[in-house]
């Protein structure tokens, strides 16, 4: 009798409502909040207002809202409204459209870029009854909706807070607002589905526990641990992306001590974690007493210093165990035995070939640093020069100072007492293939004018032997032709 009450009273579930708390949205005003308009981007304030004139709902979303109520300083202010991309692209003309699975509008100011996103309807599996067997991944997601089901369809509650600069005030949905006063992360609705429909969803969930100091609700954390496998159908370019994120915090080791302890190391970078456990099988209650925890914990605390990391540098640790014993086995070529020992690894993280030759190059010249000696200094010049030698001297320090071997961090210090070189901006986006090819500039060749009275071969002579004097005396390092690296590009989906 109780159950059939409780029914009558319970909201449909074949209802966008069923998964809000408050379905007709919950104001927050100015007095009850600590936002500010001073503390937002004024040009994100002005697309917002720009659209409102044109008569179109718009808000500030995401991360922004959250950061700002959390007292944190927001990296993007993204943008959330009633407006479709081509009435958005009509409305301002320094924009462009981009994306696959969904389409999202970038709207281009000096120096930096602020996302608008139309409002998105929630997915139809998500009203149906939910079958264990079902494929949820959601693959392409276009369909446009309203305020409120975008909000149900988000993945967290912390996320899904609407601020409205008309009135400065907070909409919310989903309760978020009262989670951050809690310090939760919850998943909108059932999360198990929310973690097929986007595996993704578990990983940042585990970086916004570690970074924000918010605990994993309970039926959340439970759902990590279940649907932890579904992460191998996840795209591999959406991954890289995402450890790229990891890897700028400074705070990679403490969020792959939450990985370790969520069971998500294992399904990420299995290999690595397979090798911990072989050396100790409880090895994700103390993660950070490990190898790749002391080498991680090390690089945090040379960043916090100001030194400069790049993803290469931080793959380079993570595989390092991998190809440790290689150094000490004398069978076969170096070289050979390192690119044979992490194939298999490069191809299922999906690794771009550029990055995998850059990966061996650092693991190759790992015990070149080894040599010091005096007579040798005008082939350790010339290491010094390759481009890949920042990257390979910082994997070589932090692996000295994790391993407590002074007699390599005496070693590293005779080569950073000269260092100057720093890594180049773009090996910072390791994976992302949407650098442009640098042209391959060709001096053009020089005309040979010919006199018109039949003097031309004398000429001609004359002009060869000016260039040969002239090349004679010119260093021998500018006769060599200049070689210009170019980079394969290729497109790949990108997540909001």
């Amino acid at each position: 009798m109780f159950k059939f009450l409780t029914s009558l009273f319970r909201k449909k579930a074949d209802s966008v409502d069923s998964f809000l708390m408050y379905p007709e949205g919950k104001r927050y005003y100015r007095e009850t909040h600590s936002i500010r308009r001073a503390n937002i981007d004024e040009d994100a304030i002005k697309i917002i207002n720009r659209l409102n004139k044109f008569r179109y709902k718009a808000y500030l979303v995401g991360g922004g809202v959250r950061d700002l109520l959390m007292g944190k300083r927001p990296k993007d202010f993204d943008i959330v409204t009633s407006a479709t991309p081509n009435q958005i692209k009509r409305i301002f003309n320094n924009c462009r459209i981009i994306g696959k699975r969904f389409k999202i509008v970038h709207i281009i100011f000096k120096g930096k870029i602020i996302e608008v996103s139309t409002f998105r309807s929630l997915p139809e599996h998500r009203l149906e009854k939910h079958k264990a067997e079902n494929d949820y991944l959601i693959k392409r997601d276009n369909s446009f909706g309203t305020a409120k089901e975008d909000a149900a369809r988000r993945d967290f509650t912390i996320n899904s807070l609407f601020y409205d600069p008309k009135n400065d005030s907070i909409l919310d949905y989903v309760g978020g607002f009262e989670d951050i006063q809690k310090k939760i992360v919850r998943v909108i609705g059932d999360p198990d589905i929310s973690f097929k429909e986007d595996p993704v969803r578990m990983l940042r969930a585990v970086k916004f526990s570690v970074l924000l100091g918010l605990d994993i609700e309970k039926k959340t954390k439970l759902a990590i641990k279940k649907n932890r496998l579904e992460l191998e159908k996840s795209s591999t370019a959406r991954l890289l992306e995402e450890y790229n994120k990891m890897f700028r915090t400074w705070k990679t080791s403490i969020i792959f001590e939450g990985l370790a302890e969520n069971h998500l190391l294992d399904v990420l970078f299995k290999e690595p974690a397979d090798k911990l456990k072989k050396t100790d099988p409880e090895w994700r209650e103390h993660f950070m007493e490990t190898p790749l925890g002391k080498r991680l914990a090390v690089t945090d605390k040379l960043l916090s210093a100001r030194e400069e990391m790049t993803p290469a540098i931080f793959y380079s640790l993570i595989f390092y165990d991998l190809i440790k014993d290689l150094y000490e086995n004398d069978r076969g070529h170096l070289a050979h035995n390192i690119k044979e020992s992490l194939q298999s690894v490069f191809e299922r993280m999906g690794i771009p070939k550029r990055e995998q030759d850059n990966l061996v190059k650092i693991f190759i010249s790992q015990p070149r640093f080894q040599v010091t000696d005096d007579e040798k200094e005008r082939q350790n010049s010339f290491f010094k020069k390759k481009d890949y030698f920042y990257d390979a001297f910082m994997v070589y320090k932090i692996v000295a100072i994790s391993e407590g071997n002074e007699s390599a961090v005496q070693t590293a210090f005779f080569w950073e007492i000269s260092l100057r070189q720093r890594p180049k901006p773009d090996s910072h986006q390791f994976g992302q293939q949407n650098r442009k090819k640098e042209p391959n500039k060709k001096r053009p060749p020089r005309k040979k004018h010919r006199d018109r009275r039949g003097g031309g071969s004398q000429n001609q002579n004359q002009d060869q032997t000016e260039s040969q004097q002239h090349n004679a005396s010119e260093p021998k390092e500018s006769q060599e032709p200049r070689k210009v690296r170019e980079s394969s590009v290729e497109n790949e989906e990108r997540e909001v």
